[in-house]
């Protein structure tokens, strides 16, 4: 299976004022990070891909299963960490991943493994009895992740999740980014060039609900050192003088 995410066609208004306008774009297999400034339209993007909006025009499909047709088809093969999440601290990290996978629609046989797998590769193991309360940010944050793929889907979305983190907690946030993004696709909206620099095969620069750019991480530095500052110097150029590629 492929995992390919496809936006067709898709503009959102709210009111009188344009999130996104006509925005065509293709999510392979792999980390693809949606770089852009707060306002840009990355969390109304990931609000459609995720099903929490619904395209007033257009289309967004995985693996051509359309999101607003046959939603819950759709939803299966996904999993969602929105910027926002709160978790349950009454519950341990066991107890909160296994209700997650209930809701999934895991089949019980199959939920202890879920679990076990989720834990393992957000290194949570040796926390799966602590209760969510005593867990630092960082582990909060990876738990948050473990829900996200305890269902084992194709596309996995996160909205700005190293916001808030300490530099270690980020650092170690990142390759586990990275590592999620191997045989699926992955999709994370971000302002911080860090964070595209560190995780991803490729970039969509997004400004004013328009593509600026859509490419690898070597094509927007034209070729240069895939570091932070050389992608934070292409996407200043692409967003102060809208100077689409």
């Amino acid at each position: 299976m492929t995992n390919t995410v496809r936006v067709t066609g898709v503009s959102h208004r709210y009111g009188n004022a344009t999130a996104l306008h006509e925005v065509h774009i293709e999510f392979p297999i792999g980390v693809t990070a949606v770089l852009g400034p707060n306002g840009a339209g990355k969390s109304t993007l990931l609000g459609l891909l995720s099903t929490a909006l619904r395209p007033q025009s257009g289309s967004v499909t995985v693996n051509g299963v359309d999101s607003a047709r046959n939603r819950k088809a759709y939803r299966r093969n996904l999993g969602f960490l929105p910027q926002g999440f709160t978790l349950p601290g009454n519950l341990t990290v066991a107890e909160f991943l296994a209700l997650t996978a209930w809701q999934r629609l895991v089949p019980r046989g199959e939920r202890r493994a879920a679990v076990d797998a989720a834990l393992r590769a957000v290194d949570l193991t040796h926390q799966r009895d602590a209760k969510i309360s005593q867990l630092s940010g960082g582990m909060h944050r990876r738990v948050g992740i473990a829900q996200a793929i305890v269902n084992r889907p194709g596309v996995l979305l996160l909205d700005e999740p190293t916001v808030g983190l300490d530099p270690r907690q980020r650092r170690g946030l990142r390759d586990l980014v990275s590592e999620l993004g191997v045989g699926r696709t992955v999709v994370l909206s971000t302002h911080l060039t860090e964070d595209v620099a560190a995780t991803s095969d490729r970039v969509v620069v997004l400004d004013e609900g328009t593509i600026r750019f859509d490419g690898t991480v070597d094509e927007l530095t034209g070729g240069r050192n895939k570091t932070a500052s050389e992608i934070d110097a292409a996407y200043e150029l692409l967003v102060t003088t809208g100077d689409d590629r």
